[in-house]
């Protein structure tokens, strides 16, 4: 029997809900990409989370007993910030609504963060930050109304924790639509296709399977990126979730976990 990952040649991993839950590893996740490494498997991490850093996310993952370097790893904060830069001339003001690994990226890409709408950003970028509350939502609101372009990082709804589903920044992002009544310019995250794009080009791949938890988002940016997927069971969608799914949100395999990988994973039933 062919194991699943032997016909690609990348895999690109989603984080939360995937590999780990906050700080904690998934069962089986660590054994899996161990596994990969010493198969030869490049592997990529692309995560829509933008409160860490790449060499945050990669520190975090070799602490957990993952080997993983911080030019494997793709953020939301950092494809942003990228964006903002291709804008906007350096040294503009941008309005940060985030954690400070947004800050960090949006000062590396050679623009002026700033706390405040009387500061005249010319845009906002809003990712997820556990500090988030009214006062930065209140400020992106006069700015966003002044005209300054909005760009979110990502719009998970929840973000998968041991204690469940908790809000995550598109949550945050729908407190500003509705206040707004209008969408962000743009979101950068999946289920747009621009990481998993980026990841099979720093990779030379030309068949890459994508390794998801979330239907809405890994799934379906898959399904954009003209990528196979495989959705395991460990985070926020179910067998149920994927079985009913149509169209762009309908995984190409499922599986319990990591261990799909090297077995065959069942196509989700109609």
């Amino acid at each position: 029997m062919t194991a699943l990952v032997e016909v690609y040649d990348l895999v690109i991993f989603d984080l939360d809900g995937v590999l780990y839950l906050i700080d904690r590893p998934i069962a089986g996740a660590v054994d899996a990409l161990a596994k990969l490494r010493a198969q030869g498997m490049p592997v990529r991490f692309a995560t829509n989370n933008a409160s860490r850093r790449a060499g945050e996310v990669a520190a975090l993952l070799r602490g957990m007993g993952i080997d993983a370097q911080p030019d494997e790893v793709l953020t939301s904060a950092g494809a942003a910030a990228a964006l903002l830069a291709q804008r906007l001339e350096p040294g503009s003001p941008v309005l940060v609504v985030g954690a400070a690994a947004l800050r960090a990226e949006v000062v590396d890409a050679g623009l002026r963060p700033v706390d405040s709408a009387e500061d005249n950003p010319r845009a906002v970028v809003q990712g997820f930050g556990p500090e988030v509350g009214w006062a930065q939502l209140a400020e992106a609101s006069v700015a966003i109304r002044a005209g300054a372009w909005w760009v979110a990082t990502n719009t998970d709804r929840t973000l998968p924790t041991p204690r469940g589903p908790l809000p995550g920044n598109g949550s945050l992002v729908a407190v500003l639509v509705s206040a707004l009544e209008r969408q962000p310019d743009v979101v950068v995250g999946k289920p747009e296709p621009g990481l998993f794009a980026t990841a099979a080009s720093q990779a030379g791949a030309h068949r890459a399977l994508v390794v998801g938890d979330r239907l809405d988002t890994d799934i379906a940016g898959a399904h954009r990126a003209g990528m196979d997927s495989l959705l395991v069971l460990t985070g926020v969608s179910t067998a149920v979730e994927a079985a009913k799914a149509d169209g762009q949100q309908r995984p190409t395999y499922v599986a319990a976990d990591l261990g799909g990988l090297f077995t065959a994973p069942a196509v989700p039933a109609r």
